[in-house]
């Protein structure tokens, strides 16, 4: 952490060095209460601390295969069993450590974030002290490209990539919603666009464009419920996404059309 505050320091122009650094820790944090839970248990196994209740339910967790009620406190939302959720509390550390390597991105893992709303703060607070606007006057835009990675940056806004859609898919050669193919529930959306734009110039309907944009809901899980926290933001909602498509916007709403971070 030292290092990162170092190498990342307090920015006014880059709000993404503090996102990273309280990313880390944020991460840390969970890092010590798994693997101290862990450490305790083989301890316990070995006879040398006593088998109590709580590490009798954590075992039990184990044994199924089950995230543990004492992780969960300190976790971000998760409805993976225990082996995916190891696999992807890996790999969101090893993005951590890749930005903390080799500097910011060109394309974000927004699915990767511990707080996802610190880092679309971040890229709003880029935008409104390049351009001297008033953060509380910015919203976001949003572009769905036709690729899955970019090896340059947008000059303003960011790429991010990680969605999933759940209730369609998304058409990349017609850049429109879709049906969904049989026997495939989920979808995997290429890279967006982050456009952060004034409140006054959002326009859910693109006027030079046929047909409207589907206000899609973004969600951590696919619970699609949570609980506010005292930040004022929900733990599971993040975001409405437009989407482009010829449908009624009726007809996506009916389907409960959402994008989700991350799969169960």
């Amino acid at each position: 952490m030292e290092e990162a505050k170092n190498k990342y320091p307090v920015d006014y122009t880059e709000s993404m060095n503090t996102v990273l650094v309280q990313e880390m820790e944020r991460f840390n944090k969970l890092y010590r209460v798994i693997s101290s839970s862990l450490i305790t248990m083989q301890r316990a196994i070995e006879g040398l601390v006593a088998m109590s209740p709580a590490l009798e339910d954590f075992s039990s967790s184990l044994i199924l295969g089950r995230i543990p009620t004492s992780w969960m406190g300190a976790s971000y939302p998760s409805l993976k069993n225990l082996p995916n959720y190891i696999a992807d509390f890996i790999a969101r550390m090893e993005f951590l450590h890749t930005w903390f390597e080799n500097g910011k991105p060109k394309t974000y893992w927004v699915s990767g974030f511990y707080f996802t709303q610190a880092f679309l703060t971040g890229v709003k607070q880029n935008y409104a002290r390049k351009y001297t606007i008033p953060i509380d006057k910015l919203t976001f835009d949003f572009s769905i490209l036709k690729m899955e990675t970019s090896e340059i940056s947008p000059s303003d806004g960011a790429y991010i990539y990680g969605l999933f859609t759940d209730g369609a898919r998304w058409d990349r050669a017609a850049g429109k919603l879709a049906e969904l193919f049989p026997k495939i529930l989920q979808d995997v959306m290429p890279l967006i666009w982050l456009i952060p734009i004034k409140n006054i110039d959002y326009n859910p309907d693109r006027l030079e464009l046929e047909g409207k944009r589907y206000t899609s809901p973004v969600y951590k899980t696919s619970l699609r419920k949570g609980t506010l926290s005292t930040t004022g933001h929900s733990t599971n909602y993040v975001l409405p996404v437009l989407l482009d498509t010829d449908l009624p916007i009726s007809h996506w709403i009916k389907r409960s059309v959402a994008l989700l971070c991350q799969l169960d």
